[in-house]
């Protein structure tokens, strides 16, 4: 029976995106990124230096609507720099689901503090609000403003909730929590540049949001990330602190702090740029791949596509199947079949706190992470499935 199934799952994608060998995301590059990339070869401002950097920030703040932008090498770095500003400090716990990208955990620990994992729901692969709250009344009391996890003796001092897949959280239930239990919000919105919930663009819910450029984004600076805020103060911190923290002056070399040489270069920039000019074209395409997957798999009982919830506007950034059971049998069934075919589809993440440098860190019961870990699939999502270069 699984055999019947994968063979027909492997089939019902091939219908979407024909045979040959697909990727899981592939970048595409469908505007001006040889010219702006031309552009500044030959101005010779290709490093951190330049105006290319600053037009992007001003792209990216306009489309999302945040007050400020910054623009950084990569996404981790975007979440290790915003934990920084807000004061997260060694041995502090922060909230963080066990159902992401290492990197979102990587961030913490670079702090020496402490990653305490989450459990996440199904219905929108984020954060399972009723659930953590209930555990969290359980295990904290307050000190002045401050949580303190009885189990430890440690300051919880923040929470991390992922938009996952492209897909917001439930992100009106974290900000309540987070107002609770007196938390520090800082959103990982890796994936989730174009989407928005209640017409507000994910990121700017917290207090602070981190984007990714990375090669297999909705759009891509090959390797680069974006703080976004609404917070003037921590705006200007980051991006003192991500040019070494030095100081202005004509000649002189100043830096009145550690800082970090975290700044996007010129030529990223210049691609970003190119890139942001096609998002709604993007998003657009990613929204018809989405109906093109929904129309082949509606016709099989045991399986359905993730579709974006109420009031929640998804970039679509990865499609998504879902097994109709906890089955992980059938799930690497399908994979294995894929991948025979060329077809690179993927599990969800291992959960973090399965892997060995995570293994002993605070977690609460995360019986929802397992069941989607176990019935989730990523399906071929590149945009270029629907749109075609004209370069």
């Amino acid at each position: 029976m699984r055999k019947f199934y994968s063979n027909l799952i492997v089939k019902s994608i091939q219908k979407v995106t024909g045979r040959g060998v697909h990727k899981l995301h592939e970048p595409l590059f469908a505007g001006k990124e040889i010219n702006y990339l031309k552009k500044t070869i030959k101005e010779n401002f290709v490093s951190s230096s330049g105006k290319y950097v600053n037009k992007f920030e001003e792209k990216v703040k306009k489309y999302t609507k945040a007050k400020f932008a910054v623009a950084v090498v990569n996404g981790t770095q975007a979440l290790y720099i915003s934990l920084k500003v807000c004061g997260i400090k060694h041995n502090e716990e922060v909230l963080v689901p066990a159902l992401t990208f290492v990197g979102t955990v990587n961030a913490i620990s670079y702090l020496g503090a402490e990653p305490h994992f989450v459990d996440s729901e199904i219905k929108n692969f984020g954060i399972n609000c009723s659930k953590l709250e209930n555990y969290l009344d359980k295990i904290v009391k307050f000190k002045g403003k401050k949580s303190i996890n009885k189990l430890t003796g440690k300051v919880i001092k923040a929470i991390v909730p992922v938009h996952v897949f492209g897909h917001s959280c439930n992100i009106e239930g974290i900000i309540k929590i987070a107002k609770k239990f007196n938390l520090i919000v800082i959103e990982d919105a890796a994936e989730a540049l174009g989407s928005f919930y209640k017409q507000k663009h994910l990121g700017t819910f917290g207090h602070i949001g981190c984007i990714s450029f990375n090669g297999n984004k909705i759009i891509t600076t090959g390797g680069g990330g974006m703080v976004i805020t609404n917070k003037k103060k921590l705006a200007k911190k980051i991006r003192h602190l991500t040019t070494t923290a030095k100081l202005k002056h004509k000649w002189d070399y100043v830096h009145d702090e550690i800082g970090y040489n975290f700044r996007m270069p010129n030529l990223n920039a210049a691609l970003g740029i190119a890139q942001i000019e096609k998002i709604d074209a993007f998003v657009r395409a990613k929204r018809l791949l989405f109906n093109k997957y929904h129309k082949v798999f509606k016709k099989i009982k045991e399986v359905s596509l993730y579709k974006e919830e109420k009031n929640s506007k998804s970039n679509y950034w990865l499609q998504t199947l879902i097994l109709d059971k906890n089955n992980i049998n059938l799930r690497n069934k399908i994979l294995k079949r894929s991948h025979e075919k060329s077809i690179y589809i993927r599990p969800s993440w291992k959960l973090i706190s399965k892997l060995k440098p995570y293994k002993k860190k605070q977690k609460m019961n995360l019986s929802g992470a397992y069941e989607i870990y176990n019935r989730v699939i990523n399906l071929p999502s590149s945009q270029s499935l629907v749109l075609k270069t004209n370069q």
